[in-house]
């Protein structure tokens, strides 16, 4: 790693604060091999303009002059990239997480500014990697969502039943560590835990062959001979040897005391942003945090969230889930 970048927050802030770091910290992150290339049609033609800090491509199309911003989560914010990149700082590396209002309060914005600022850079912070799991697997699900004693009796005469009425399903699957690796964790935001809906998942995230550790709920049942599976039944122990799932059990708990905690209320239609931000610290768990915060920043481009996408729910988010 280059050792001008900032290795704490305090450098953060002050290397940041000098537009030319953030120029060529971007640059680096955006164009590893040192070609600035267009980010509507890629021409490696372009010049820099100083005095206007922003580039001019010479192939003609719309728009020829871009920004660092252009292409980015930053893409048409006013906020400069030296509040942006502490920010980004503060959210790889927080590991209770930060909340809309402490930031606005670091980086004198509003708390809407703030919030929206945090959802782009938990857009940055999605895994979107093709690889599947393998080896051993953990798979387990849980229920997202405040406790009914203390919503309002308008909300609360809508619940029905028991167990996850009311609440948001999430599937964890752990890929347990091999040697000096990291177990590695992913989790998705689903509408039920159905087994058409959890086998899915396995399907799409785990290599067949693989070695699955399950609880014994039914909708587990049916992995064999796609998978080689082991049950632990929770109603007579929780671990018999290699079979048991606490490592994603373990996830479950740091999360849910993440979001309440510190983030206290989440819509469920936001919730699996607020996962993303927990599973990306959780598998870089170990690295240095100038790593971490290198992992996000080199992720930024090539995705964008708009706020009207945002609120209405759009390209970035799931399908509306019941509160």
């Amino acid at each position: 790693m280059d050792t001008r970048y900032p290795r704490s927050l305090t450098d953060a802030i002050v290397y940041f604060s000098d537009y030319e770091h953030c120029r060529r910290f971007m640059v680096e992150m955006r164009w590893p091999d040192g070609i600035i290339r267009c980010p509507t049609c890629n021409s490696e033609k372009v010049t820099y303009l100083a005095n206007q800090r922003r580039w001019k491509c010479y192939s003609k199309h719309l728009r020829p002059q871009f920004t660092l911003k252009i292409g980015t989560i930053f893409e048409d914010s006013p906020i400069g990239l030296e509040k942006w990149l502490p920010a980004m700082w503060l959210l790889a590396n927080c590991k209770i997480g930060i909340s809309s209002y402490e930031l606005a309060d670091a980086l004198e914005v509003t708390q809407k500014t703030a919030w929206f600022m945090l959802q782009r850079l938990r857009l940055a912070m999605q895994d979107d990697t093709p690889d599947k799991m393998s080896g051993e697997i953990e798979a387990d699900e849980t229920f997202i969502g405040g406790l009914a004693r203390f919503m309002h009796k308008a909300k609360k005469a809508k619940i029905t039943g028991t167990d996850g009425m009311g609440k948001v399903a999430v599937m964890g699957l752990l890929e347990r560590h091999a040697g000096d690796e990291m177990s590695r964790v992913r989790a998705t935001v689903l509408r039920n835990v159905r087994r058409a809906s959890l086998h899915a998942n396995i399907r799409e995230n785990v290599e067949s062959g693989s070695e699955m550790f399950t609880d014994a709920l039914l909708s587990y049942a049916g992995l064999d001979p796609e998978y080689a599976h082991n049950v632990i039944d929770h109603a007579e122990k929780y671990a018999e040897g290699r079979v048991h799932v606490n490592g994603i059990e373990n996830f479950w708990s740091l999360l849910k005391r993440r979001l309440k905690g510190t983030y206290i209320a989440i819509e469920p239609y936001h919730l699996f942003r607020y996962i993303d931000e927990r599973v990306y610290r959780f598998n870089n768990r170990k690295v240095s945090s100038a790593l971490r915060f290198i992992g996000v920043a080199k992720s930024v481009t090539g995705r964008r969230l708009t706020y009207k996408d945002l609120i209405d729910q759009g390209p970035h988010s799931p399908q509306p889930l019941p509160a």
